[in-house]
């Protein structure tokens, strides 16, 4: 034998040694695989074919084809009938991309214009499959079950902007050639995409959190997948679309809040003392303190707590509640968020400018403000200023709850306009199931903080009629509230006890109780407006007070026909309620007020009304209870005498500075 034949069977030995390692290797590595000894090689050439033997005409591949396999001519000529099978052509579970750079990998070493051809043949194909809101469907031509819904289940959608990311990054430097006029097409469907994830990021509570792993392509609501994949919040699939989003150069004001958010999410709801171990051969969940931190695939969408399902598409608590089958048959956690919070740092000091502490910040929708959100300004200013601090609001709808917390005292929330500043959000009574005192959780805007001013604001909530359901709460002390509307049904307006608040120049509606609490509030110059017959105020003034609710110059109105609306009844028995030189509609009851079928509060109640003018204010039909007050009885009702504080004797004269 000699050397030449010898070098020949050596060659086939270890070609068929590689065979028959290949073919036992992972498809998905394989086709990332950056080795460039093996790129050169007869094999990768070999599996190349097979690529483009699986390529449909329309461009797209189908998933979980181990394309590393030899294949029989029979096999072959099967793939070649089947070109025009478009049902199956996917991004799922890496599909089409995986294979797009699997050529284009061989490209480099191994030219061929059949590579060239096949993988723009692909960017057309995906292209093609973006919806025009900028998300991507998990197969395409579209079908008609939950897969047409926007797809970030096992990275479909991220995986076709890491190599949009890619192709535009390296351009002519890419191993194969692209036409020029591709690019645009490339760079517009990035935007988009990067668009479209910032959009369907979930807002709970206003704040921004996490994914759900798929969207619904036209609400852009979290939606259901399978029967056990609900609604939720995802912590695997959030994990990489915040990777993405960290990729960026130069990211934009919203894509840092994005990213900062759902940082924020993953920090504040991963789990710590657990794990996950398998005991003759079925999943445990086991203390261990030591244990790395993992987050839920599945997250409620409002309280963040896990959940698990079964077939049957029912919610457990925990996944030792589902079958064996579920249980061992699928990720129910995740550590990919750990490794956002790793490069998070270095992100955050290349990327994150801290805003300096300042006495106005703007908000605005379009992102030309420091923030979009109204809580994260509110977040962001430092606790207990000495010096008042302005959050000016752009106009827009605002679709969140707010809250200044006890910290936040002398701010003012200042709207660009009264028409055109909407803060919304619809919590209600039932939804909230807190028990009796669900009531109090609904505000769409709540005041903790003294000595706030909101000014120019449509406040609402617009749960509709379901019941209690609170537009704005105030439990703060010094409190001014100046032009503004707040729309509501059944207690729109709660004034806490022991607060003293101005209410001037604004727009009040509601249904039953609309103006409730037991502060000591003083209207200006308000229009109080009916929207069925019912009860304007129930007072829950404490025993001692020396006032409660205090109406001056008021206009009161309804909705056209109605004719059975009383000025107000006691939520407790002291209660106080007084109305002067305000002008009636003649919706008004000539009953005037309700003992809300308690006998005993007429004697303790205090309602009282001088001034009053209109075809509602005539006393002669009034309860024998309320009090109709002399001119003298009438002055002690003053501005000054009303809102005095001890502190700050005359702070409501801050709502007249501009």
């Amino acid at each position: 034998m000699n050397l030449r034949t010898l070098f020949f069977l050596i060659s086939l030995f270890v070609i068929q040694m590689v065979n028959s390692q290949l073919i036992d290797k992972n498809w998905v590595r394989l086709a990332a695989t950056k080795d460039e000894n093996f790129l050169k090689s007869p094999e990768a050439r070999r599996i190349a074919e097979n690529v483009l033997s699986y390529q449909k005409n329309n461009g797209g591949w189908e998933k979980n084809v181990p394309m590393h396999k030899v294949l029989s001519d029979d096999e072959v000529q099967k793939l070649l009938r089947s070109k025009n099978d478009f049902t199956v052509t996917t991004i799922d579970n890496d599909a089409t991309t995986q294979e797009m750079r699997f050529l284009a990998n061989v490209a480099r070493f191994q030219p061929d214009e059949r590579y060239r051809t096949a993988f723009l043949k692909g960017i057309d194909y995906l292209l093609k499959a973006q919806y025009e809101n900028g998300g991507w469907p998990q197969f395409y031509p579209i079908q008609s079950n939950y897969s047409s819904h926007i797809t970030y289940n096992d990275d479909a959608m991220v995986n076709v902007l890491f190599l949009w990311q890619e192709l535009l990054e390296k351009r002519q430097s890419f191993p194969i050639s692209i036409p020029a006029e591709t690019f645009p097409e490339i760079q517009k469907s990035f935007y988009k995409g990067i668009d479209i994830i910032l959009k369907t990021q979930y807002r709970q509570n206003g704040k921004l959190t996490v994914w759900c792993a798929q969207h619904d392509e036209f609400s852009l609501f979290p939606a259901k997948a399978r029967a056990y994949e609900l609604p939720s919040l995802s912590g695997k699939e959030s994990a990489t679309l915040v990777l993405f989003l960290m990729s960026l150069k130069n990211p934009s004001p919203e894509v840092i809040r994005s990213v900062e958010s759902a940082v924020n999410w993953f920090k504040i709801n991963k789990i710590t003392g657990f794990k996950e171990v398998r005991i003759d051969g079925d999943k445990k969940w086991v203390k261990d303190l030591n244990a790395i931190p993992i987050w839920a695939r599945f997250s409620d969408l409002e309280t963040n707590e896990p959940f698990f399902c079964d077939r049957d598409g029912i919610r457990k608590k925990s996944y030792s509640e589902i079958g064996f089958e579920r249980r061992n048959g699928y990720a129910w956690f995740t550590d990919a968020p750990s490794q956002v919070l790793e490069k998070y740092g270095a992100w955050k000091m290349e990327n994150v400018k801290t805003l300096p502490d300042k006495n106005l910040y703007t908000v605005s929708k379009d992102g030309t403000g420091d923030f979009d959100n109204i809580q994260q300004a509110i977040d962001h200013c430092k606790s207990f200023p000495e010096e008042r601090i302005t959050i000016f609001i752009k106009n827009g709808i605002y679709e969140e709850k707010v809250k200044l917390h006890q910290w936040n005292t002398n701010l003012k929330i200042l709207g660009e306009s009264k028409e055109k500043t909407i803060i919304r959000f619809g919590d209600y009574f039932a939804k909230m199931d807190k028990a009796r005192n669900s009531t109090f959780f609904t505000p769409t805007f709540l005041v903790e903080g003294n000595d706030a001013i909101l000014e120019n604001l449509t406040i609402e909530n617009s749960a509709g009629e379901v019941g209690q359901a609170i537009t704005l709460s105030i439990v703060a002390n010094r409190t001014a509230i100046v032009n503004c509307r707040l729309l509501g049904n059944q207690d729109t307006l709660f004034l806490d006890q022991e607060a003293k608040i101005l209410i001037k120049d604004s727009y009040i509606e509601g249904t039953t109780d609309f103006i409730f609490g037991g502060a000591t509030a003083f209207f200006e110059n308000c229009e109080i407006h009916s929207k069925k017959n019912s009860f304007i105020t129930a007072p829950s003034t404490p025993k001692g007070s020396g006032f409660g609710f205090v109406f001056t110059n008021c206009r009161l109105t309804a909705s056209e026909g109605l004719n059975e609306v009383y000025l107000g009844r006691p939520w407790r028995n002291f209660a106080q309620s007084v109305f002067i030189n305000s002008d009636f509609g003649n919706h008004i009851s000539p009953k005037g007020w309700d003992n809300w079928n308690k006998k005993e509060a007429e004697k303790t109640t205090f309602f009282g009304e001088f001034g009053n003018t209109g075809k509602g204010a005539d006393l002669s039909g009034r309860v024998s209870w309320s009090k109709k007050l002399s001119e003298k009885e009438a002055l002690k009702f003053t501005k000054k005498n009303v809102l005095k504080d001890e502190l700050r004797k005359n702070w409501y004269k801050m709502a007249d500075q501009k």
